[in-house]
């Protein structure tokens, strides 16, 4: 089965989409749109995060779980929304966190894709949902991908930061080779974490990191 996947992402996951899970997976999704499920995001949206963000220009990754299962929300990268929509609670303490920690004020639209395409894989473990169904696709398969795209990253690339939000984020710790890249923990940015997220400085770390590598740091004020 051809994928559609920006060409760099697809030499490197080529082994993944002959697999039988991941068969499995797009059967499960073109039976589900057949009997009139509405499906988030839009099919040609949901390798969104690949498309912006090839293989080589990765230098930091954003892990989220699953997308947004309201209508108009998701659209491939974990915690964007598209232009003119208003950014979901977890968004909202996001740019509060970058506000602090680096005293600039953030332009409050909730698509990242200037985040993305500046090299931040903006990655959900489980690519699609169905509408107001919550994690009602975490168990088809797509993570055992995304997994696999994880382990891509740490085994063929050198100096990525990762961002682990949450438990759910930070189980993902046991993929990455933490001598070769470097991983920032904290606190899921939802609401429901009561403020835990709060002063991790992520993105001046970040930064800091990607500066004494050499790399650009990211503008992350959009």
């Amino acid at each position: 089965m051809d994928v559609k996947i920006q060409q760099q992402w697809k030499e490197q996951l080529k082994g993944e989409f002959d697999k039988e899970y991941f068969q499995n997976l797009v059967r499960f999704l073109h039976a589900e749109k057949a009997v009139g499920k509405t499906i988030y995001p839009p099919g040609s949206q949901i390798f969104n995060a690949f498309e912006l963000t090839p293989f080589n220009q990765v230098k930091v990754v954003i892990l989220g779980q699953d997308p947004y299962h309201g209508p108009n929300q998701a659209h491939g990268l974990s915690f964007s929304v598209p232009d003119g929509v208003p950014a979901p609670p977890s968004l909202k303490n996001i740019y509060k966190e970058i506000e602090s920690d680096l005293g600039v004020k953030v332009n409050k639209n909730g698509n990242l894709e200037s985040w993305a395409k500046q090299g931040v894989f903006l990655l959900n473990a489980v690519l699609t949902v169905e509408a107001s169904k919550p994690t009602s696709h975490s168990k088809i398969g797509w993570t055992e991908f995304t997994d696999a795209v994880i382990k891509t990253i740490s085994d063929n690339s050198e100096g990525v930061v990762f961002m682990l939000w949450g438990n759910f984020a930070r189980s993902k710790k046991e993929l990455i080779d933490s001598t070769k890249h470097y991983i920032l923990e904290a606190a899921h940015p939802s609401p429901l974490a009561r403020g835990a997220f709060f002063g991790c400085k992520h993105f001046s770390k970040c930064n800091n990191i990607l500066t004494s590598l050499g790399k650009k740091p990211v503008e992350w004020t959009l």
